[in-house]
């Protein structure tokens, strides 16, 4: 969360000859430090006043002017502990392990600055390492918000460090379990396509890209049902969204993934399926603890809504068998 402060004022009298007649923007900025843009935007909000009057950014300065300048303060960010409940699967002095919901973010941003996941750590552990960011303390890795399975956050500085390069050296476990849409043709696979952001839309992830990164996905089949696939997939690297960004890639996006996919419903007999959010679990995640040295794994059961998902389909699949087949028909 932030915290608004008060505005801070400073005044500035023209005495230098030089100064004359330079525009009040391109003073302001010399004289203050402050970037040419950030100073025109104060004065289109009314915070720069010449002797207690509003002028344009093209006003140009004369001698004995006073300027004077309302600068807001740098806001705060300030972590808001909230007694969220939050399933822990293992906690020591070091780090902690949880098992997160889907549709919780993982930590403060624009538009979530409460409610989140560090949220509910700030109040539930005593402490929190002190490296990540005042609002991302001890972060390593995250989960995309309606991504649900297991976390592993840093409470002591050494641990963050030993756990960052854990996953830097690619040698954390990591498996996901997820429906993809479509009826996967080989048992097993790799996905090797290089990720980066999207030429057409920043805020997305892609295969296309002018600057990608290295992104391996090894997945099999766990189960199929002819218009979905249950697959287990393992991260050989770690980039953003990179499961949803490879199966998209390759024509099978997860389902209910809303932003690389849209395959939100599927119809098979005319039962309609509902996904409510992207059907994507990490199941397992294994590390060496950062201080005792041992290999730990931890485990979570797939969540109630992804397995209400499986249950349709299972169902759905079986009345497909007993009349022959049918095929399944997308709905964005």
């Amino acid at each position: 969360m932030t915290d608004k402060t008060q505005k801070t004022e400073h005044k500035l009298t023209i005495v230098l000859q030089s100064d004359i007649p330079k525009r009040l923007d391109v003073f302001v900025s010399e004289k203050t430090g402050i970037t040419r843009s950030q100073v025109q935007r104060l004065i289109k909000e009314g915070l720069v006043l010449v002797n207690n009057k509003i002028e344009s950014q093209n006003y140009k300065v004369k001698t004995n002017d006073v300027i004077t300048i309302h600068k807001p303060e740098e806001e705060k960010e300030v972590l808001i502990p909230e007694h969220i409940p939050i399933k822990i699967l293992y906690m020591d002095e070091y780090l902690i392990v949880v098992d997160k919901p889907p549709g919780m973010v993982v930590y403060p941003a624009a538009g979530h600055n409460r409610g989140t996941l560090v949220n509910a750590l700030a109040y539930h552990c005593k402490k929190l390492a002190t490296v990540g960011s005042p609002l991302r303390p001890g972060i390593v890795h995250r989960l995309d918000k309606d991504t649900s399975g297991v976390m592993v956050v840093a409470l002591d500085d050494k641990a963050y460090y030993d756990l960052v390069e854990q996953f830097k050296k690619r040698t954390i476990n990591r498996k996901y379990i997820a429906l993809v849409y479509g009826n996967m043709k080989e048992d097993s696979g790799e996905i090797a396509m290089d990720i980066g952001r999207a030429i057409s839309d920043r805020k997305k992830m892609s295969t296309r890209t002018k600057k990608g990164k290295e992104a391996v996905t090894r997945w099999k089949v766990i189960e199929r049902f002819g218009a979905a696939t249950l697959i287990e997939a393992k991260l050989g690297t770690g980039r953003t969204h990179q499961i949803r960004v490879h199966f998209s890639a390759i024509g099978h996006p997860v389902l209910g993934d809303k932003t690389y996919g849209k395959k939100t419903t599927i119809e098979i007999n005319r039962k309609k399926i509902v996904f409510p959010r992207q059907m994507l679990h990490a199941e397992t995640l294994g590390f060496i603890h950062p201080v005792k040295k041992e290999y730990i794994e931890f485990s979570s059961p797939i969540p109630e809504d992804m397995e209400e998902c499986i249950r349709h389909l299972n169902s759905t699949a079986s009345f497909a068998d007993t009349l022959g087949g049918a095929e399944g028909i997308l709905k964005g």
